[in-house]
């Protein structure tokens, strides 16, 4: 069901504000997307976002700047020694041009700043409003006097709140703080997401809120400059959250950085000009299809700006799919996470393929197979995977068609403004949070390098030692992540990720660090001098493969590695192999454990007061919108010790919002958290010691049967993996049936993966191991374990810990037997109210009393300061389970 489009403002306490949406204008399709005719084009309907600024129908109005004409440079492609049919000396002779347009672009360029908004309208803010309402309990409002006290609380000093200054960056929801960083110490920010400020503008005016005590005290504040060079050290101090006093209310610094905060600009592109610009392109080089996917030249899973052409291409924000644009349509192929989203994020010109939705496709190479006949299907070489390319071959061979690999990437050749590479400096993270030097690390992976088997490139294997050509004389390392771990350094190239762009190569004498070099600063470069590590230039690399400085002998590389790598090397240079980077960083040493638990300490102790001063503004008749939920939990980890910024984009969710796994909301039109849906809070910290990750859904009202039973549902999944015991050698995905089988009870099921790999301050999903991999799970591995369920368009509910698995030992000790089980690291008080007790085991029941008591032991400590966070708390520990029943008269009271 829609919700209803925005009324004129709300009428005076008692009455309940309804829900907003960004609802806009259907547009429909006079032109059918077919490849085989432009005739006879049926009509789509258009639905979600607002495309106000957009042209509706495709036609002959929309023109190519004709004032820009696109033209190729002379770059040499790197595929050329495989694709093209030069001869040896031929390619020699034009090596030094061996490099990609985009790599060689300049730095001093800056991107164009996005415009000034114009905040003279009326703003959203919360209101006092009385929630008096029979059939969740009685609440009491803010009467005249307690507004008055509010208003003391929500005093300001303006001059220090006028001198905020705010970052913009495109993709994170929270703004970051603005102070100077502190020599020598690594610093972290936070990329913010972007909106059109258009849209901005019509949702503010739309909910006509008025000015509260906070955001009157806090004009001076909207006249901050905007920055984009803020960071946090892990030694610097914040401003305090709390009052003198008081913990109810924010100081002036923090309401400043609330109420001064502007959705960052995230453009919702007429994108019909630039499909023409590509095809323009296409053309000439007479392809059918060209691709352009999510990853960046490093498969990684969350990219720089520099790197987000699928999301400029098609105006679709998600962290993944693939875009595929053919000579008469455009497509974009993404999983059950993201369809609703794309619904609203696409104009007109694309169509949606629904990636593992019955009867269709499992995903883009499935698509485009079946689709492709007698067909050229374009892509940049260095933006898909060794694996995927090898998949893709043979199936269009089948198909009689192929992949063909431009000298330039198509996406930058029409991309004006394209941002810049970070040019952020690299640190050393101590061997007190890695717990192994970089040194040894090297050594274990020239061991793997020395050991791994000989190949013989299908040749019968000779009598006595192989030649020199078969042997494994080095790696290439192109996972930022594994780079990163391998030389305990860490950067800040990537949102959320503290990784840099760079590749690394490991042979037996040597290792070769090719980065941009103004990243590397003297006592970092002093470091990777004793570690024996060269640097070399980031475009160095493709002179490094192609003069083969390595000599005889075959390099090692992972199957994610670009495909543009395997063909300069040639298949007769390099063996495909997952990396033992990859496993030994996913198997967490005693150090990096204890890191982790503290940092979950830390951060438990910070959600713990966010869920405590949410419950307390919700009891008194607040009206707290899900971008202010997340904001002020952000605010609460920024104090905390060792904290680097987020580890992922936040999701705050409420109502119909929460059935959307990934969804995350933006200052000017998320809705307020409401007392007759859950409300779902998936986020984490990074911290100098470990990354963290957890979901919690409260409800602060009186729940539904059928919400209790589902929340019930998937708590019981969660104990089930949580208290699984199992023997050595068992995979994930053999584990994660215990997790649905509940669920699968009642009909109901999650479309999302049960859990993920974590990182130690790295990556927050890492490594092969999780309950959807075959992957054996050992001691050390760190994964989520995060049930969930979603009903479209009303709610959702996952509960997500992290556990680590350690050894366990049984009753019966079998000498041949290993049994492994898991420790929860995770430290957050589940919510009973939504649980049912008569559908829990008394095994189970039993469990969530522990947990939460356990969580009391752990923070309590931690919160003697904050009497509202600590009596939260202890509450929890001590409630029963489920809510107390209805009274006489069928009147519900909840005493607390």
């Amino acid at each position: 069901m829609s919700p209803p489009p925005p009324p004129p403002p709300p009428p005076p306490p008692p009455l309940c504000l309804p829900s907003f949406t960004r609802k806009g204008r259907k547009k429909q399709l006079e032109e059918h997307f077919d490849e085989k005719s432009a005739s006879s084009r049926p009509s789509y309907p258009r639905s979600g976002g607002s495309r106000g600024s957009r042209s509706s129908l495709p036609g002959s109005h929309r023109q190519s700047n004709p004032g820009s004409p696109l033209a190729r440079s002379g770059s040499y492609s790197p595929t050329a020694t495989v694709t093209d049919a030069q001869s040896r000396a031929e390619i020699t002779s034009r090596a030094e041009k061996l490099t990609f347009t985009e790599d060689t672009e300049s730095y001093n360029n800056l991107p164009r700043m996005a415009p000034k908004l114009d905040r003279s309208h009326s703003k959203l803010t919360r209101g006092n409003t009385l929630r008096n309402r029979l059939g969740y309990g009685w609440t009491l409002g803010l009467g005249r006097k307690d507004r008055d006290k509010e208003d003391l609380f929500t005093e300001v000093d303006r001059s220090s709140s006028a001198t905020t200054i705010l970052p913009v960056y495109p993709r994170d929801a929270l703004p970051s703080f603005q102070q100077e960083a502190p020599q020598g110490g690594p610093t972290r920010h936070m990329s913010q997401r972007s909106k059109s400020s258009q849209d901005s503008k019509q949702s503010k005016d739309s909910r006509g809120s008025k000015e509260s005590g906070e955001s009157k005290a806090s004009k001076a504040s909207k006249t901050s400059n905007l920055s984009s060079g803020s960071k946090r050290s892990n030694n610097s101090q914040r401003p305090s959250l709390t009052g003198s006093g008081s913990v109810n209310t924010l100081t002036s610094s923090a309401i400043g950085r609330k109420d001064g905060y502007e959705d960052p600009i995230h453009e919702y592109p007429d994108t019909y000009p630039r499909l023409t610009e590509l095809r323009k392109l296409m053309a000439k080089d007479n392809l059918d299809y060209y691709v352009v996917p999510s990853e960046d030249a490093h498969q990684s899973e969350y990219t720089a700006e520099a790197d987000k052409r699928r999301q400029w291409i098609s105006g679709f924000s998600g962290s993944a799919g693939q875009a595929i644009i053919s000579k008469t349509a455009a497509y974009l192929v993404t999983d059950s996470r993201y369809w609703l989203q794309a619904e609203k994020e696409l104009d007109e010109n694309w169509v949606l393929i629904r990636a593992g939705a019955p009867g269709g496709p499992r995903n883009w190479v499935d698509w485009i197979t079946d689709r492709a006949n007698e067909s050229k299907l374009g892509i940049d070489a260095r933006m898909i995977s060794n694996e995927i390319a090898l998949q893709l071959y043979p199936l269009l061979q089948a198909k009689k068609s192929k992949l063909v690999y431009p000298s330039q990437n198509l996406i930058d050749l029409i991309w004006e403004g394209k941002p810049t590479r970070s040019k952020n400096k690299i640190y050393v993270q101590p061997i007190e949070y890695t717990g192994k030097d970089a040194s040894k690390k090297l050594i274990q992976v020239r061991d793997w390098i020395k050991n791994y088997p000989v190949s013989s490139n299908g040749n019968s294997p000779s009598k006595g030692p192989p030649p020199p050509s078969q042997q494994h004389v080095g790696t290439l390392v192109t996972t930022l992540a594994s780079i990163a771990y391998v030389l305990n350094l860490r950067g800040d190239d990537v949102p959320y990720n503290p990784v840099f762009v760079s590749y690394l190569y490991i042979g037996l004498d040597r290792a070769i660090l090719f980065i941009e070099q103004d990243k590397v600063e003297l006592p970092v470069r002093e470091y990777l001098q004793n570690l024996k590590v060269e640097t070399r230039d980031y475009n160095a690399i493709w002179t490094f493969l192609r003069t083969r400085e390595w000599g005889e002998g075959k390099v090692i590389i992972a199957p994610q590695t670009s495909y543009a790598i395997s063909l300069m090397l040639t298949h007769y240079r390099y063996t495909v192999a997952t990396s033992i980077i990859e496993e030994i960083k996913s198997v967490k040493n005693e150090v990096e454990i204890q890191g982790l638990k503290r940092a979950y300490i830390r951060d438990g102790a910070c959600y713990v007061q966010f869920l405590a001063w949410l419950d307390e503004k919700m009891s008194k008749g607040f009206q707290i919108s899900e971008w202010e939920a997340a904001w002020r939990l952000t605010e609460f980890r920024s104090k905390a010790k060792n904290y680097m910024g987020l580890a992922y984009e936040n999701i705050s969710a409420a109502g119909p919002n929460a059935a959307l796994p990934h969804y995350s909301p933006l200052k000017s039109d998320s809705l307020f958290i409401d007392k007759e849906t859950p409300y779902l809070n998936d986020s984490g910290g990074q911290y100098r010691d470990g990354t963290c990750d957890t979901t919690r859904t409260m409800h602060f009202g009186r729940p539904t049967q059928e919400q209790s039973e589902a929340y019930t549902r998937v708590l019981q999944g969660h104990i089930a993996i949580d208290t699984a015991i199992f023997p050595k050698g068992t995979t994930g995905v053999q584990l994660d049936v215990l997790a649905r089988k509940n669920l699968w009870q009642d009909g109901l099921n999650y479309l999302h993966g049960t859990g993920h790999g974590v990182g130690s301050f790295l990556n927050v999903h890492e490594g092969l191991h999780g309950f959807s991999s075959s992957v054996p799970l050992t001691r050390g591995h760190v994964l989520t374990n995060e049930p969930g369920y979603y009903k479209a368009n009303e709610f959702g509910i996952r509960i997500e810990s992290v556990l680590v698995v350690r050894d366990v030992r049984t009753k019966h000790i079998d000498p041949d037997q290993s049994w492994l089980g898991f420790e929860r690291l995770t430290c957050v008080p589940i919510q009973t109210r939504m649980v049912l007790e008569h559908m829990l085991s008394k095994e189970e029941k039993d469990w969530l009393r522990e947990h939460n008591r356990a969580c009391l032991n752990a923070l309590e400590n931690h919160l003697k300061d904050d009497k509202r966070a600590l009596k939260w708390l202890r509450r929890e520990a001590e409630r029963a389970i489920g809510i107390a029943p209805a009274g006489p008269g069928g009147v519900f009271i909840d005493w607390e």
